[in-house]
């Protein structure tokens, strides 16, 4: 029997809570996934489902209300301060807006220094490591853009900077968070190769957040879908994209078609609005808005359970 890698992150049952003055707000309720290495998960929903929130939680960014977090097997989630130091350096995001993740008054050189010193990288090092990123995001010769400065930048070019920084501790998982959504279509395919040809050749586990399936479906093996804080349905992203099963994921890609990917189901109109108040409730949280809904989404919510190899849904219609 073929043993699985010890994936390299992995959340357990986590939840997060905030408590504001009017009300709580349930961001993240039981989620689990996992990633391993030399793999790519897509978390994909609307804005307000909790996905961005679930990978700040797996970054140790938010603190879980509930729940575990593994880092290659070893259990980080009540790790604080100097304790979390070894895992900063190798759990690295990817920011959305490159214009807002560099500071302006610094060179690219003292940009891409900067993580080098934190994690306490000998400065002997610096230069030769530097070279080799600016190589990898294609940034060369290296001379001509290291005594820039980001307003001498284009977008393009400022993410492949913000890429080479993330990519300069020698992380093993990598989180970008909309990576492309800020920048011109005619450059967003070259960035997002950077980031697959990153992950193949040094065996990278990657999450990408997006509300861009065909993003998705370009990058990622596997994808999650999330509503209010749950996952409701999670697979292989081709099988999933190509044959959903949850009413939520039917209508998300009905609404935003797929490139090379037929659309001759019925669509399914999703009814109202996203309410983070519906999150608490009892049943089904996708109930108020699903078009098929039916009793018993009022009574009981739905269980994330298998339906076939590596697929999961939370639907009761499924599988019934």
């Amino acid at each position: 029997m073929t043993i699985e890698p010890i994936p390299v992150i992995a959340g357990e049952a986590l939840a997060k809570t905030f408590r504001l003055r009017q009300r709580t707000v349930h961001a993240v309720q039981g989620v689990g996934l996992a990633v391993r290495a030399g793999e790519a998960l897509g978390i994909v929903g609307e804005s307000g489902c909790g996905k961005t929130t679930t990978a700040r939680l797996l970054l140790r960014l938010e603190q879980p209300s509930a729940g575990r977090i593994r880092f290659l097997g070893e259990d980080i989630t009540d790790r604080h301060g100097p304790a979390l130091l070894p895992f900063r350096a190798r759990a690295q995001l990817v920011f959305q807006n490159p214009f807002d993740a560099l500071n302006p008054r610094f060179t690219i050189r003292r940009s891409l220094a900067e993580p080098l010193r934190n994690f306490g990288i000998p400065r002997a090092e610096h230069a030769e490591r530097i070279e080799a990123v600016m190589r990898r995001v294609r940034l060369l010769p290296a001379a001509a853009w290291l005594e820039r400065r980001p307003h001498e930048l284009s977008g393009g070019q400022l993410q492949r900077v913000v890429l080479a920084r993330a990519l300069l501790p020698g992380p093993k998982l990598i989180v970008a968070d909309e990576p492309v959504s800020m920048l011109d279509v005619s450059v967003r395919a070259g960035i997002l190769n950077l980031l697959r040809t990153a992950r193949d050749e040094l065996g990278l586990a990657a999450i990408y957040i997006s509300h861009d399936l065909a993003l998705i479906r370009y990058v990622c093996e596997r994808t999650a879908v999330m509503y209010l804080g749950r996952i409701v349905e999670e697979g292989p992203t081709a099988a999933l994209i190509a044959a959903p099963l949850h009413p939520y994921t039917r209508a998300l890609i009905a609404a935003v078609p797929v490139p090379r990917v037929a659309q001759d189901r019925a669509a399914l109109p999703i009814l109202g609005s996203l309410s983070a108040t519906q999150a608490a409730g009892q049943g089904c949280a996708f109930r108020a808005r699903c078009p098929v809904a039916m009793p018993r989404c009022a009574a009981e919510a739905p269980a994330l359970r298998q339906v076939a190899p590596g697929h999961r849904v939370a639907c009761h219609l499924v599988g019934a």
